[in-house]
């Protein structure tokens, strides 16, 4: 078995196994505290470009089966593991996960000590990586050379409209790196959903007479959107009942005046305690978050805190005071992760159904 190097921009290098496609790769490094769902996670376009650790010691066990994709194909730039599994008895596997990586020319490496990895990156933060098969000089004067664009929603947006057709309320998505999860819990409601590209303008989303409207997840970070999408959601949140998730809740606290920033810690996994403020009630979701809300510039907003993080306090949801607008940090769909934090959905449907006159 060929040897494989992860190599971090401080200096530190992992010696490991290749799997996967035999090819170079940078990009930003992060740690996914998963047990499942390595697949949805791969694929999930708020990871586009970027390095992911599972600390799961033994990954690939159910192999790929295609109705879990996020996206088309993996938006990671490379996969990092303590084990690869040989055998899977999935009967819905079409593939093997190197045989998947292989196929789409993502580099994995194997046989790390991820739990030393995990720890380091803790202490470190975010930082760039890159997949190597020769940890000399020459790689490490590449990684540090390389400038990480913040082109993140341009590369992952869908370029055109396109329909998700269904019987029910006419739902316009506007597409920050929409992940198939949401049009799947729409799909639940038999919602007619129109997704557009974030370049979308008020006078395209208006003429689709919408009874609802999505800010979709996605990569990259908030302050890097330019400013006449925030002034389109403040307009929006007047007119149609609004439900904003990931990076869409980061734009919707920002464009309602309260700050975001990049967090010590990212939060990364499906496992992270949720309390509900009104209802006191504790629920389990999944997170990628990389920013989060600064808690003291929400005092004097239009805005109050309707989730919190428990491990850490960061907050997870925001809800407008006088129009039916609200959004949260985590994933309210269920790919993959708990099936108990699909509430704001409901939410966001009851207001639809209020405005249509159900």
């Amino acid at each position: 078995m060929a040897k494989r190097y992860l190599i971090l921009e401080d200096g530190s290098v992992y010696e490991g196994v290749a799997f996967g496609a035999p090819a170079t790769t940078f990009g930003e490094i992060f740690f996914h505290t998963a047990m499942t769902g390595y697949q949805e996670i791969m694929t999930n376009p708020i990871y586009h470009n970027q390095i992911v650790v599972f600390t799961m010691p033994t990954i690939g066990a159910a192999g790929i089966n295609h109705r879990a994709d996020e996206a088309i194909g993996p938006m990671v730039k490379g996969v990092v593991v303590r084990e690869v599994a040989e055998v899977s008895t999935n009967r819905l596997q079409s593939m093997s996960l190197h045989e998947f990586l292989l196929r789409h020319n993502v580099p994995g490496i194997s046989q790390v000590d991820t739990r030393a990895l995990t720890r380091h990156l803790r202490e470190t933060g975010s930082q760039k990586a890159s997949i190597v098969d020769f940890p000399d000089d020459h790689a490490f004067d590449q990684l540090r050379a390389l400038v990480l664009t913040n082109q993140e929603v341009q590369q992952t947006s869908t370029p055109r409209a396109y329909v998700n057709p269904g019987r029910g309320a006419n739902i316009v998505v506007i597409d920050f790196g929409l992940k198939n999860g949401t049009l799947r819990m729409l799909n639940d409601y038999d919602a007619n959903v129109t997704v557009l590209p974030y370049t979308a303008t008020l006078e395209e989303v208006l003429n689709l007479d919408p009874d609802g409207i999505v800010l979709s997840s996605g990569p990259g970070n908030p302050h890097d959107i330019p400013e006449e999408i925030l002034s389109l959601i403040r307009t929006l949140q007047k007119t149609v009942p609004l439900l904003a998730i990931g990076l869409g809740h980061e734009l919707f606290a920002l464009a309602n005046g309260v700050e975001v920033e990049p967090m010590p810690i990212e939060h990364h996994g499906m496992n992270h305690p949720i309390r509900e403020q009104i209802t006191n009630q504790i629920m389990y979701a999944t997170q990628a978050q990389g920013y989060q809300i600064v808690t003291s510039t929400i005092k004097g907003t239009d805005v109050f805190v309707t989730h919190v993080d428990l491990t850490d306090g960061s907050i997870q949801g925001l809800r407008h005071r006088n129009y039916p607008a609200f959004s949260v940090q985590f994933f309210p769909d269920t790919a993959p992760g708990p099936v108990e934090a699909t509430q704001p959905f409901d939410d966001f449907m009851d207001m639809v159904t209020v405005r249509r006159g159900g």
